[in-house]
């Protein structure tokens, strides 16, 4: 049995990459990760926009925590294969604070209420708000009977304001209270998978390294500059360890599979494509106590499966262990979960009033007809026995004469050919007597001609409005000389045009449509005067001809990549995306990939530190380099 972890960034996210996009349904992309049982973290998603196929996929059982507040943010789930892991119980939350309606009974909590948080730190003394902490949707905890399995999603601490760091550590804090309530309370064997937002060793951080350095270039001792960080710190004393007067509870179960293994990340920063050469962090793990390692037969990372900044972390259980009194075997099928075929707990999405409603659809579901069909549509636009097939030239007016054939039909039904082809094709009505058939052609030749009026009535009122030639827009007004009529309308037309610079144009729907016989006799009259112009007034048109086409050559020439001044290279240009003045603008940058020491920049980066086989901080905005290819051609 497989047990998979992944931060997916976001449920909408996955079927845009290769090969989840080949997948029909999410129950095909679950099954893909060949996983029994499947954590997510970072769903990003909330109860009222989640799809059903992905709440209740028809293989597997599934558990969902979003937060209270803010939509499209955190949230985590499990999915269990339903033939293979059914759960005992199931929390929503560390907390136990948070249930449905109505509240889960004691018997269908996971634990007793001594080994909940607030008790287990009741005697620490420090004033944890358990409400708030519980309220971002990022843990669930669900019994398999054999192991507690938490699901859970740590907060990061990229924003680095001092009230968001404590939060993250009260979380950690109430995180390994839930688990020792477990441990010490109620004597169960855990399993801790997820994003825990932290890193558990130095090789575990692909500037590691630099951070020991410049921690003993200031003085300290040993590791003691990656250790700065208090979450790395809890993270290291939350884990067994060989060091003297360790008291972790939780042995990390991939790095004692690879215990020397470097470049083992599960998160990189796609913004800078650090993935390509792997310079990333391992904050993603499988923490298990002491007592499951029997179980546990592989362990690894998943660097391949892309569709997330993260890639997904699992452990391999074995089918059956000996027994620890040496006689006989214990089935891992035997001490998992309950037996296959019984109701999963009543916090399964299963068992949300929205999944159990009936569709409005299935109200309409086809019953028994008749040898004898009648068709669905109206009389008005149903076809007489002896009308023919309309040509195709006729189909628009069809479509514009019978604006109500697919709407006024009080049965919806689906026709695979559409509805022009519906109305043609349906069953003749059986000929009523002489009168209703003419009745009928006349309602149904009524559309036509009100549609034909209408246009009529369009075109003189197109007439009456006018519209301005495209020459007058390249011709200079004139003064008002002659009172005539012709006068006194170019006169209009020169103050509609330039009041029309400085307003927006009209609303009327009259003005955006051409008149074809006085606009295009005066364009051609206007393109006639405008090249002979031209021709008089050019005196060498092989030269002026030249010069355009070098301009624009020159204007739409693709862009040298300059070269990056570290590494001679051509640069790479990229596009910046993030909202602000500069959004849309394209810009070059070293083309090298990033690594451990590559240079950020003076700000971010001593000299020392800087290695120059990864990327260096050249920048150069596009605009800049364009200039620069014009002076050249230019000079």
């Amino acid at each position: 049995m497989r047990i998979l972890t992944w931060n997916i960034n976001g449920i909408r996210t996955i079927p845009q990459y290769h090969p989840w996009n080949t997948m029909k349904t999410h129950d095909d992309i679950l099954n893909l990760l060949k996983a029994d049982i499947i954590c997510f973290q970072e769903m990003k998603s909330s109860r009222a926009n989640l799809p059903k196929a992905v709440g209740i996929p028809p293989s597997y059982h599934s558990f969902f925590s979003f937060p209270t507040k803010k939509s499209g943010y955190s949230g985590v789930a499990v999915y269990s294969k339903i033939d293979v892991a059914v759960p005992c119980k199931a929390d929503e939350g560390l907390t136990g604070r948070l249930q449905p309606k109505p509240p889960l009974s004691s018997s269908e909590r996971v634990s007793v209420p001594e080994a909940y948080p607030d008790e287990v730190l009741a005697d620490d003394g420090a004033n944890f708000d358990f409400a708030s902490l519980d309220s971002e949707g990022r843990a669930l905890v669900v019994d398999f009977g054999l192991f507690v399995l938490v699901n859970v999603y740590c907060p990061n601490d990229g924003t680095e304001t001092e009230e968001r760091l404590q939060y993250k550590m009260d979380f950690h804090w109430m995180l390994e209270a839930r688990v020792k309530g477990l441990i010490e309370v109620e004597k169960r064997q855990v399993i801790v998978v997820g994003d825990l937002n932290a890193c558990a060793a130095v090789i575990d951080h692909a500037e590691g390294d630099l951070m020991v350095t410049r921690g003993q270039a200031e003085g300290m001792q040993g590791e003691d500059g990656f250790w700065e960080r208090d979450v790395r710190r809890w993270l290291r004393s939350w884990l067994v360890s060989d060091e003297p007067g360790s008291t972790g509870r939780l042995v990390d179960v991939v790095r004692r599979f690879w215990p020397e293994r470097k470049g083992m990340y599960t998160c990189w920063n796609t913004k800078i494509s650090a993935r390509e050469s792997n310079y990333g962090t391992r904050i993603d793990y499988i923490l298990a106590t002491p007592g499951l390692l029997p179980w546990i037969k592989a362990a690894d990372i998943q660097p391949e499966i892309k569709g997330s900044d993260h890639c997904p972390v699992y452990i391999d259980l074995h089918d059956e262990i000996p027994h620890p009194t040496g006689e006989g075997t214990i089935k891992l099928r035997d001490v998992l979960g309950v037996s296959a075929g019984t109701e999963p707990p009543r916090i399964a999405a299963k068992f949300w009033d929205e999944y159990k409603q009936r569709l409005l659809d299935t109200f309409f579901g086809k019953k028994a007809e008749p040898d004898s069909k009648v068709s669905v549509l109206p009389s008005r636009t149903t076809p007489l026995p002896d009308t023919t097939p309309s040509t195709p030239s006729a189909a628009p007016e069809s479509a514009a004469a019978l604006p109500a054939a697919s709407t006024s039909s009080s049965v919806p039904a689906f026709n695979p050919l559409g509805d022009d082809q519906r109305v043609s094709q349906s069953q003749p009505i059986p000929p009523s007597s002489s009168t209703s058939v003419s009745k009928r052609k006349r309602e149904a030749q009524e559309p036509v001609a009100s549609s034909s009026k209408k246009s009529k009535a369009d075109k003189q009122k197109l007439k009456k409005a006018g519209q301005t030639s495209l020459a007058s827009f390249f011709s200079k007004p004139k003064p008002h000389l002659d009172p005539s009529p012709y006068s006194s309308s170019q006169t209009k037309t020169s103050k509609s045009e330039s009041k029309s610079e400085a307003s927006p144009p009209p609303s009327s729907p009259s003005a955006s449509l051409p008149l074809e016989g006085h606009s295009i006799d005066a364009d051609y009259q206007f393109a006639l005067s405008l090249s002979q112009s031209q021709k008089s007034s050019s005196p060498s048109p092989s030269r002026s001809s030249g010069e355009s086409k070098k301009a624009w050559s020159s204007l739409l020439a693709p862009l040298e990549p300059p070269l990056c001044q570290v590494h001679g290279e051509p640069a790479k240009e990229l596009t910046v995306n993030k909202p602000g003045p500069n959004k849309g603008k394209n810009f070059f940058i070293c083309s090298r990939p990033v690594g451990p020491g590559y240079d950020r920049g003076k700000a971010e980066r001593l000299r020392e530190e800087v290695d120059p086989t990864w990327r260096c901080d050249f920048f150069k905005w596009s605009s800049e380099v364009r200039l620069e290819m014009a002076r050249k051609r230019g000079g």
